[in-house]
């Protein structure tokens, strides 16, 4: 039976559940100590922290109370009373359901019933959760994407209730009239608003019946995007190009051909890789975009690339090339990823100026070695073996990828018919 005593903060709820208010015995670097409910039930201990911290003569643990001595001690004693409440009206109502009670349920009921579930506040433990695991270039591109929802919706906060098919259909055309950008673009700032309404959805901070994505609703479909890769010809011409080595030119070609030589490695990886992924003429790595790990014998153009870089450059993390030398910790992987996606910059600028030397009239960027090594493999390679080479995790994706350069049998299939 349920009682509140006069003289303390206590609750009572059965034979086997009980609620009061303790001084933690967790000294804090100030000198106080935090307060917190106890739960009790079926002897298991659970504790809901509350944001008052007291010194421990301010506390009278027998009567469960605040002492006069602490400022605003009134209302901090009234809003234990409140908390106090709370749980107790929490517990009811999970009884009243016939749901088993344990002392850890309620503590996590009553935190989700305090919790703000506005948009902005998840978006904001989105945005610390990438930057804490390491992913630099999400989050740098994620960021700018939710100020943009903010700057649309022109609240500080929003329900996700109010996040619907009708709202996000004014954010599309908002994004593409005040905005120079892409179909892929709008999708992009949809597909983190899905994201986050996802996670919101699995924290019971937000309802699957208002959720504004799927049939009927919001469809978020990629566009397709054409891959363009360089020639065999244009490739031989960039090699031939007489270039003062150790220049930045220099170095973005050295860059893109070692990618290039190596199945389009990515970028990122490439920077990455260390003189001890290297054994008997093999590249040992692991792609950091999928986790996946193989190993490359070495081509002689490849081979060649890395004695220039052997002899000329040393630096304490054991890095082939020098891109990343200057970063504090190689383990610190958002530092990292930060560095890389300004070197990559730096490589794409001088590439550009490789482009019109070579009297490339196509975009020249470090991505288009992938798109080129498709271009030149075309219908040479099964595509089981080009999903070995990309280190896809999906045969589909080397479908969709590869579809981009496989040209014969359309090419045929069109000759057959107007060529007459």
């Amino acid at each position: 039976m349920l009682y509140l005593c006069c003289t303390n903060f206590e609750f009572q709820l059965s034979d086997m559940a009980s609620i009061n208010v303790v001084l933690r015995k967790k000294k804090r670097k100030d000198g106080t100590y935090p307060l917190a409910i106890r739960i009790i039930k079926d002897r298991k201990t659970s504790y809901v922290h509350l944001s008052i911290h007291l010194e421990e003569n301010d506390w009278d643990a027998q009567k469960q109370r605040i002492k006069r001595s602490f400022p605003n001690s009134v209302k901090a004693n009234n809003l234990l009373l409140q908390k106090l409440a709370e749980v107790n009206e929490t517990y009811f109502e999970v009884e009243a359901k016939g749901e088993r009670t344990t002392s850890a349920s309620i503590k996590e009921r009553v935190k989700k019933k305090n919790a703000v579930n506005g948009f902005f506040i998840i978006a904001k433990d989105y945005l610390q959760d990438l930057r804490d695991s390491g992913k630099y270039n999400r989050y740098s591109a994620e960021r700018p994407r939710l100020n943009r929802f903010k700057e649309f919706v022109k609240v500080t906060d929003i329900p996700f209730e109010e996040i619907t098919p009708s709202l996000l259909n004014r954010y599309q055309a908002f994004l593409r009239g005040t905005r120079n950008i892409t179909e892929r673009t709008v999708v992009n700032h949809l597909v983190v608003i899905r994201t986050i309404y996802n996670l919101a959805i699995n924290s019971g901070l937000a309802q699957r019946d208002q959720y504004p994505f799927g049939r009927g609703r919001i469809i978020i479909k990629y566009p397709e995007t054409v891959k363009v890769g360089l020639t065999e010809d244009e490739v031989k011409t960039l090699a031939s190009l007489d270039l003062d080595e150790g220049s930045t030119e220099h170095h973005a070609r050295n860059i893109w051909m070692f990618s290039f030589n190596l199945a389009g490695m990515r970028a990122s990886d490439v920077l990455r890789l260390q003189w001890k992924d290297i054994h008997d003429g093999r590249l040992y790595y692991t792609m950091g975009k999928n986790d996946k790990s193989g190993s490359f014998k070495l081509p002689e153009r490849a081979m060649q690339i890395l004695a220039f870089y052997k002899t000329r450059f040393t630096n304490d993390f054991d890095l082939i090339f020098p891109d990343l030398s200057t970063v504090k910790n190689i383990d610190d992987d958002f530092d990292v990823q930060r560095r890389i996606n300004q070197k990559i910059k730096e490589l794409n600028n001088g590439l550009s100026i490789l482009a019109e030397k070579a009297g490339i009239s196509k975009k020249l960027t470090m991505h288009i070695a992938r798109h080129t090594f498709g271009n030149l493999s075309g219908d040479k390679i099964p595509l089981q073996m080009l999903q070995k080479l990309y280190r896809h995790t999906s045969i589909t994706t080397t479908i969709g990828y590869q579809k981009n350069f496989m040209f014969k049998d359309t090419d045929d299939a069109l000759d057959s018919v107007v060529n007459f």
